[in-house]
């Protein structure tokens, strides 16, 4: 097996991966909180961690790919107080909370899939491992790193800091954060701001609750990846992955949960993808520039200047290191669009190439530079550099100006889909163009139906979006005009 560099957050530095068990590898990736459509910033963990498990197999290790859902324990604003996120969207819509939890799970699967990012081996979610938390729970009780208050339990973050390093990960200090924290009114339960619930107790408006020792509650948001990742990898693993915005607190706060619980921490190599931003600003909804898949896909975003297909968005993320940040543009995503158009067009290229006695190419080295890249710390953008190199060797072979054999033009072949398709993930697909005119054509059929709503012919603009809908358009009315959007269909 090569050599594969990983940049392991937890020391601060590169280091060879070597997987506890060979050739089994366990890795666990934070997946979605389901209770909105997947926007851009989802798209790049998933894609980062489809990376690393394709090449991971490629490397020929077996690998245990746990993507967790959090479908119950995230509070507004990450906090301990407030609104259950999917509780809060149940109630705001009138629906069970397990109908807005599936709605978005099979958003987010449909999505996933038109990124040609790979189904994970399990995907446990919060809810159904609710057994497991407590378990954990009562662990970190017995250990003495946590208390009870009125029916909620608490992470005693200051006695466990007395013991062991609490922001190993994040480099943050306990003096420091309690120095930034204010303080806590009389009021609350915790004994220290910096203490994080492991169960709250539920207040009687909270539609999502179990009964446990303490009370009628639910989890904390960080007890669930210590206790499905340990349930599904074992109490050691190889790597845990996730977004740099999951850094402080969430994994910061499964180390200690885990450390406090066992007597040492879970995870050998831990892996962050840093942010997307636009304009240089984080994207989120507070900012005005939170961009849905389904919106980038359709170009129906205001900001767009037009539609951008799943393989245009996942080769743009990939021309990044997954450490570094990556700026959003309708100028950069027209750029991936055109680079990942001359990459297709090179695998198609290879079979006209006419072959030759001799060969005054030499693809060893061309496919050993590009693994070498791939092999410290999955530098894409190194890697892409390279094929970009070999598309214009493809196009003098074509041109005749240089030479390949019959045994060369073969390895070529098989080198360039293996890496494009299996280890990138890209997949031909319908052209930007073609996407473009496919939502210009939408547009221009809305625009019918707009005539026929405002000639109140209602039978016409039923027909419509009934049409739509069963070639995989949903239309919806708002205030601002109509929206449209693909959709799985049967």
């Amino acid at each position: 097996m090569d050599k594969l560099t990983i940049y392991n957050t937890l020391t601060r530095k590169k280091e060879i991966f070597i997987p506890l068990n060979p050739p089994h590898v366990g890795l666990y990736v934070c997946g979605p909180t389901v209770y909105g459509d997947a926007h851009l910033g989802h798209a790049r963990p998933a894609i980062t961690f489809d990376l690393l498990f394709r090449y991971l197999k490629y490397l020929g290790y077996k690998v245990r790919y746990v993507r967790n859902i959090t479908d119950v324990g995230h509070l507004e604003n990450d906090a301990d107080e407030g609104e259950d996120k999917i509780g809060k969207k149940a109630r705001l819509e009138q629906l069970e909370p397990m109908e807005i939890v599936q709605h978005y799970i099979n958003r987010y699967h449909y999505n996933m899939q038109l990124l040609n990012v790979l189904s994970p081996s399990i995907e446990p979610q919060a809810s159904g491992h609710i057994i497991e938390q407590q378990e954990m729970v009562k662990k970190i009780l017995d250990a003495g790193y946590a208390y009870e208050s009125n029916g909620s339990v608490y992470f005693d973050v200051q006695k466990y800091s007395k013991v062991h390093n609490y922001g190993s990960l994040s480099g943050r200090k306990t003096d420091e954060l309690l120095t930034n924290t204010r303080e806590l009114e009389g009021k609350s339960e915790k004994h220290s701001p910096l203490d994080f619930a492991l169960w709250k107790k539920a207040d009687p408006s909270h539609v999502m609750r179990w009964p446990s020792p303490w009370s009628e509650g639910f989890p904390g948001w960080h007890v669930e990846c210590s206790a499905m990742s340990e349930k599904y990898l074992g109490k050691v693993f190889d790597i845990h992955g996730g977004g740099m915005d999951l850094l402080f607190p969430h994994h910061e706060c499964e180390i200690a949960q885990t450390t406090a619980a066992n007597g040492k921490g879970s995870v050998r190599y831990w892996m962050h993808n840093n942010m997307i931003t636009i304009g240089g600003q984080k994207m989120g909804k507070s900012l005005g520039n939170f961009i849905t898949l389904d919106e980038l896909f359709s170009g129906s975003h205001k900001i767009l200047t037009k539609a951008y297909s799943p393989m245009t968005i996942r080769f743009f993320i990939l021309q990044a290191h997954y450490r570094g940040t990556l700026d959003f543009s309708n100028e950069a995503l027209q750029a991936a669009e055109k680079g990942l158009q001359r990459l297709m067009e090179a695998t198609d290229t290879i079979n006209r190439i006419k072959e030759s006695p001799q060969s005054t190419v030499n693809i060893t080295e061309i496919k050993d530079q590009c693994y070498n890249a791939m092999s410290d710390d999955l530098n894409t953008p190194g890697a892409i550099a390279i094929l970009f190199d070999t598309v214009r060797i493809i196009n003098l072979l074509k041109e005749g100006k240089e030479k390949i054999s019959a045994d060369d033009l073969s390895e070529l072949s098989s080198f360039m889909n293996s890496f494009i398709y299996d280890i990138l993930g890209l997949r031909k697909e319908t052209s930007g163009q073609d996407n473009d005119r496919t939502s210009k054509l939408v547009d221009m059929i809305l625009t019918f139906r707009q005539e026929a709503k405002e000639k109140k012919d209602f039978a016409t603009s039923d027909r419509i979006r009934e049409q739509l809908q069963k070639i995989g358009i949903e239309v919806k009315d708002g205030k601002e005009g109509m929206e449209w959007r693909w959709i799985e269909v049967d």
